[in-house]
């Protein structure tokens, strides 16, 4: 299974007519999520084996590595103290609120102290346990701690097998339970369990309904994913951003791999990152932005210059991120959109230099300002547009600037047919 045959699982799985199996939970699901949906940023972290060779995380499966070749990856993997510590500093710098870190990845090994197998952390190269490290600096700074951990693994003699083989399903399932529930016993208050790739089985194989009841019993204001098979608490959009009809989560990657691969130069641009951020706040989503760490621990200084511009950006303008609502307006060739209240945030992505205009907004607006410094801008409004005006010559934010528009309603905007329609005909 290539990774992309699991992305078209994934989009499969999502589409309208997948069952609608709820996890455990939904009585208390609105308060279990507020912090989640005010957050709207964090940070995912793809760290493991596979940043040894640095040649992406599916390297082993790519590449047809033999699990005996791979196990000696474990031997080479030594990571500097405590390095977790400048992942947190970076996402609180960053305006992110909560990091998401890989327990164990597809290759099977863990970064966490495991009684069910030695393949981890504290009996191998590291010698002491890279989860905890991890919580503890999360923590530190502020952050909401959350664990990713795939249930398919390729190192395990009954990965595979189990699908067609029911005691070897009967040993794995017992294994997976096993580490969720050392996951979730071990490292105090957990706040997202972040499941990945339930191939080869199904809900029903991994046993999900007692996976996710076993969860919140021991973790009762946790929120879970949907990739146990479940529907859980919010759906996981990978690589695009597509809004749906409940709580949704878009997990992307600041180059195009999720682990550390040395020669990835395509890096997202700071515009690109604040884009995203915009687009997943006006549908009210989440932006998870993974980062990926040397073996060493340490961050590539291109995801560190990223962040860092970013998280300039939002001390500035993260009122319009953070706590955001359903933005209806979103009709505009060099802007974004998003809302609180009746304030609407006009993003422009695309400096149109002394004049910045809105058509179709159908609310009487009140005030006008820079939102990074709070001055005030000139305006004119007519039933078809809104005018701003007075503008610099070039941007006065940096990589995007936003607009407050107080409006006297809930913002709306007519579409774009709709006003072309009303507009006078000009004569010939």
């Amino acid at each position: 299974m290539t990774r992309r045959d699991y992305l078209q699982l994934m989009a499969a799985a999502a589409g309208p007519l997948a069952p609608a199996i709820r996890a455990s939970g939904d009585a208390d699901r609105e308060t279990r999520m507020k912090w989640w949906h005010e957050a709207r940023f964090g940070m995912f972290i793809h760290w493991g084996l596979y940043s040894v060779l640095g040649r992406h995380e599916w390297v082993m499966e790519n590449e047809g590595i033999p699990v005996a070749e791979y196990e000696q990856l474990a031997q080479r993997f030594h990571p500097k103290p405590n390095a977790a510590r400048d992942w947190a500093r970076l996402a609180k710098q960053a305006g992110q609120k909560y990091m998401v870190m890989t327990t164990k990845h597809h290759e099977g090994f863990c970064l966490f102290d495991s009684k069910l197998t030695d393949y981890c952390a504290p009996r191998q190269g590291p010698g002491r346990d890279l989860v905890k490290e991890y919580v503890e600096a999360a923590r530190g700074e502020g952050m909401r701690v959350g664990f990713y951990y795939s249930l398919m693994d390729w190192h395990h003699p009954d990965g595979a097998r189990c699908a067609t083989d029911d005691a070897a399903r009967r040993r794995f399932v017992d294994y997976i339970h096993g580490q969720i529930r050392e996951l979730l016993t071990n490292y105090g208050k957990i706040d997202v369990l972040w499941y990945d790739v339930a191939w080869p089985l199904k809900a029903a194989g991994w046993e999900s309904e007692k996976m996710n009841a076993m969860v919140f019993q021991l973790q009762p204001e946790i929120i879970v994913n949907n990739r146990n098979g479940l529907e859980g608490d919010f759906a996981t959009p990978e690589q695009h951003i597509t809004a749906g009809n409940r709580a949704w989560e878009s997990c992307m990657t600041m180059n195009d791999s999720w682990g550390y691969q040395r020669a990835d130069d395509n890096w997202k641009t700071p515009r690109t990152v604040v884009r995203n951020l915009v687009t997943c706040a006006h549908d009210t989503g989440n932006y998870l932005l993974n980062i990926g760490p040397r073996p060493d621990g340490s961050i590539p200084e291109d995801s560190v210059r990223i962040l860092t511009a970013v998280g300039k950006w939002m001390e500035r303008n993260g009122p319009a991120i953070y706590r955001s609502e359903k933005c209806q307006p979103g009709s505009s060739d060099y802007a974004g959109f998003s809302r609180q209240g009746n304030t609407l945030y006009m993003h422009v992505y695309y400096w149109p230099g002394d004049t910045a205009a809105l058509g179709g907004l159908m609310n009487r607006v009140k005030s006008a300002r820079f939102l990074a410094t709070g001055k005030e801008v000139k305006f004119d409004q007519d039933q078809f547009r809104l005018r701003l005006t007075g503008l610099p010559a070039k941007a006065p934010d940096d990589p995007v600037t936003t607009f407050a528009l107080e409006c006297d309603g809930e913002p709306r905007q007519e579409t774009t047919e709709s006003v072309r329609k009303q507009r006078p005909r000009l004569k010939a």
